[in-house]
């Protein structure tokens, strides 16, 4: 059974979702919000209590100023409330991509919420020697988008990241007629959130303090990826070994089965 529910927070209203008993499992991303975590919260929601969420500014959460960008610690504090909203922490905190950025700020600003944090694949560009190309690559891009070249953009995007995807894979994807809200979220995306995530700079004392309740999660298909790299140098940092998990940068949607195996041994490594 999934309830839903709406949380006022500072700026904004929160889509949340629960599922399931049990101990509890949060799994964010951004700009993924619930709906791309639903096959695998209900894989996990027999033994857990998995609460998803749509990240500010996207889907179903609204902002009070769409001009506002979208920050890791902004969506890490959201994240906050929405744990004690539920009332069933610490929790464990699985982030992907840009949402791995909010788990480890989260990590940083709330450590006594989290029970364990999985930060798979964030794109920590901070961490990478050739961060300031990254960086001007990055404004290029989502000028390009702004200009109106949306295909332009996510090519430019995949490049960046360095993903190959076959040939005609990005016109399926974001070519054609598309639905208003994933057109939203786009926009919102590549104007108010993706700078500012690629652009944060973690507290790496702060997550050494806490780094035995941190896993860097990498996906198995993801090498030599921009993402990758950055999960790397992460890791380092932290002094910890990289976690590598079933699929690419996008495995829990992609072969959700398989993720939440790999997942459920991870808790049973931590607990």
């Amino acid at each position: 059974m999934t309830t839903s529910g709406t949380l006022r927070v500072p700026d904004a209203r929160l889509h949340y979702e629960v599922r399931g008993r049990g101990p509890l499992v949060a799994l964010v991303g951004a700009p993924m919000g619930a709906a791309a975590f639903e096959p695998l919260a209900d894989l996990l929601a027999s033994d857990h209590t998995v609460l998803t969420t749509d990240p500010r500014g996207i889907g179903r959460s609204p902002v009070d100023d769409p001009e506002q960008d979208s920050t890791p610690p902004l969506r890490a504090d959201d994240l906050s409330r929405l744990i004690a909203q539920v009332d069933a922490g610490p929790a464990v905190v699985l982030g992907s991509s840009g949402g791995a950025c909010t788990a480890l700020a989260f990590a940083q600003a709330h450590p006594g919420q989290a029970r364990l944090v999985i930060a798979h694949e964030p794109p920590l560009d901070e961490l990478l020697d050739d961060r300031d190309d990254l960086y001007k690559a990055t404004d290029e891009m989502i000028a390009t988008y702004l200009s109106g070249d949306v295909m332009g953009a996510w090519r430019a995007f995949m490049a960046l990241s360095d993903i190959h995807l076959p040939d005609g894979a990005l016109e399926h994807m974001f070519g054609g007629d598309r639905d208003p809200q994933d057109l939203a979220d786009e926009r919102r995306w590549f104007e108010h959130e993706l700078r500012e995530t690629v652009h944060w700079k973690p507290d790496l004392a702060a997550l050494r303090a806490v780094a035995s309740r941190i896993v860097v999660g990498i996906g198995e298909e993801s090498a030599g990826e921009l993402c990758d790299r950055a999960s790397r140098a992460l890791a380092e940092e932290l002094g910890i070994e990289p976690t590598l998990f079933p699929g690419g940068h996008t495995g829990f949607a992609d072969a959700p089965e398989f993720f939440a195996v790999h997942l459920r041994k991870v808790l049973a490594a931590s607990s």
